[in-house]
C-alpha cells in the first residue's frame, strides 16, 4: 500500500526530536502502524490461507490512528502535507476493507 508507506514518511518528518509530548507519540505510532500494516499485508499475499479477521483487524487498526494522526496535523499550517498523507493511507485501508466485503 504505496498511501501508507507515504504516511510512514510524513509522520517520522513529523515528529521530530525525541519527546514526551503526545503529538510526537502520535506521529510516531501512526508511523509504525503504517509500517506495519504494508508489511503484514504483503507477508499475507504470500500465504494462500490468511486470516481475514486479523487481516480486516490490522488494517482497521491502521485507518483508525492515520485519521487520528490526520486530526492532530490539521491545526497547523505546514502540517498539510502530515495530515493529506494520512488521509490517504485511511481512504486506501477504507478501500482494501471494502474489497474484502
Amino acid at each position: 500500500m504505496e498511501a501508507c508507506e507515504d504516511c510512514v514518511r510524513a509522520c517520522a518528518r513529523r515528529q521530530g526530536p525525541a519527546g514526551s509530548d503526545d503529538a510526537a507519540r502520535l506521529y510516531l505510532a501512526c508511523a509504525d502502524v503504517c509500517d506495519a500494516t504494508s508489511r503484514f499485508l504483503g507477508e499475507q499475499t504470500d500465504q494462500a490461507d490468511r486470516d481475514e479477521r486479523h487481516v480486516r483487524a490490522q488494517v482497521e487498526w491502521c485507518r483508525d490512528v492515520c485519521l487520528q494522526c490526520a486530526a492532530l496535523c490539521d491545526p497547523g499550517p505546514a502540517s498539510d502535507t502530515c495530515a493529506q498523507a494520512c488521509r490517504r493511507c485511511a481512504r486506501a485501508c477504507e478501500d482494501f476493507l471494502a474489497a474484502l466485503g
